[in-house]
């Protein structure tokens, strides 16, 4: 059980968030959850269009089971996929409204910073001194702001929202700063919005789930209306979309099958570029005129419209003045790191919890939860997430034992 001045605060009021604040409701310990949105699991709207590759069974906690359960609500359950609106209409939005949540949760409240009470991140290191101070945090509310207090900050904001640029190395490409508002960066509703797209030509980059499953709604575009023309730039020579042996998870085979299809020319107006790199974007007579790059030779791409897709990393600046060791390759804390690299990753299903341990960070008491602490490592799934907070809450049981800095 928590001790007298215990308050633990929770960022982020998607699925692993919302599974935090339960375990801390469970736990005894007071809490409050801040979300940025004035919605719950708005991340997950985003892309609520977008049927999950698991099933129901997959995505539900038992924590969450045994909450709606008792009271009354039903608990989704079986081998149905749902889309992301469903998971938030059936599961999330009902966890949010339990009575030993929604007291506690507070919508449009964003959290811009996070620090130590009269402490530099350069200061007591390691030491007991440092865990005895409260965080401070910078919450944006309303139109103001103001600094809320917690000895426990577990980070769950997730991804999503913060992509990656465009620019070999990582970096922005020439151009795509002035352009960026004219640069889609989260999955259409192809179906809502194909007005938008129909009868234009358009860049997609990206490799990984997201691209292929714009590709395939792009590609029935230009099977429905052959004015609609696709150039889908990809980075790998020899790209594998992620295939795997015997995958047990047939939606997703599925969207490998397509995407081999499309690299192979099976779509006329479509047309697949790999090896390629953006090497810059400027404007061209209310066009987008996108200079891709392959070894030494160029190709200057006009088109309507670029859709980029290039992945989602956390927003690390959030915890700069905190002692968070972070790993040099990937941005996952680092023992976390070093054990999903010594596993070397694989298939997402194949994951296991690594133990509480790994979840530490120098700074007492703060940790990194869901899919953000996987960093660059793309196997997160969402029972990991449910692991993560056990661990998290189990560690809060015994006496903290700071990280090696």
């Amino acid at each position: 059980m928590g001790t007298s001045n215990e308050h633990i605060a929770i960022l982020g009021a998607g699925p692993v968030g919302l599974e935090a604040a339960l375990a801390a409701a469970d736990s005894g310990r007071p809490f409050t959850l801040y979300e940025a949105a004035p919605e719950v699991a708005a991340n997950v709207r985003e892309w609520g269009h977008v049927r999950l590759f698991t099933p129901w069974d997959m995505n539900v906690s038992p924590r969450m089971a045994a909450h709606l359960g008792a009271a009354g609500l039903d608990v989704p359950s079986g081998n149905d996929f749902p889309t992301g609106d469903e998971l938030v209409e059936r599961l999330l939005a009902p966890v949010a409204a339990l009575p030993e949540v929604a007291p506690r949760l507070r919508l449009g409240a964003r959290v811009a910073g996070i620090g130590r009470d009269g402490l530099l991140k350069h200061e007591e290191i390691a030491t007991p001194q440092r865990a005895s101070r409260p965080f401070r945090l910078l919450v944006e509310a309303g139109g103001a702001e103001e600094v809320a207090s917690a000895s426990v900050v577990l980070d769950c904001s997730g991804t999503y929202g913060h992509a990656n640029t465009l620019g070999d190395g990582g970096i922005p490409a020439p151009g795509e700063r002035a352009l960026a508002g004219e640069i889609v960066r989260t999955l259409p509703d192809f179906e809502s919005e194909a007005d938008a797209w129909r009868g234009r030509r358009v860049l997609l980059v990206g490799t990984g789930a997201s691209a292929q499953t714009a590709a395939r709604a792009l590609a029935a575009l230009v099977a429905a209306d052959p004015s609609t023309e696709v150039v889908w730039a990809v980075r790998d020579t020899a790209p594998t979309w992620g295939a795997v042996d015997d995958d047990p998870l047939p939606a997703r085979a599925a969207l490998v099958a397509e995407a081999t299809r499309l690299a192979a020319g099976g779509q006329p107006g479509v047309t697949v570029r790999t090896g390629v790199a953006v090497e810059g974007l400027a404007r061209d007579d209310g066009r987008i005129r996108v200079t891709l790059r392959a070894g030494d030779d160029r190709e200057d791409v006009v088109v309507d419209r670029v859709l980029a897709l290039t992945g989602y990393v956390g927003d690390h600046g959030l915890y700069r003045q905190l002692q968070v060791h972070e790993c040099y390759a990937t941005a996952a804390p680092i023992d976390l790191s070093a054990a999903l690299l010594g596993a070397a990753a694989g298939d997402c299903l194949d994951q296991v919890s690594h133990g509480p341990d790994v979840l530490r960070n120098p700074e007492p008491n703060f940790f990194i939860l869901g899919i953000k602490s996987y960093g660059r490592v793309n196997q997160f799934l969402l029972r990991i997430g449910w692991d993560q907070v056990s661990d998290v809450f189990s560690l809060l049981d015994r006496p903290e034992e700071p990280a090696a800095a």
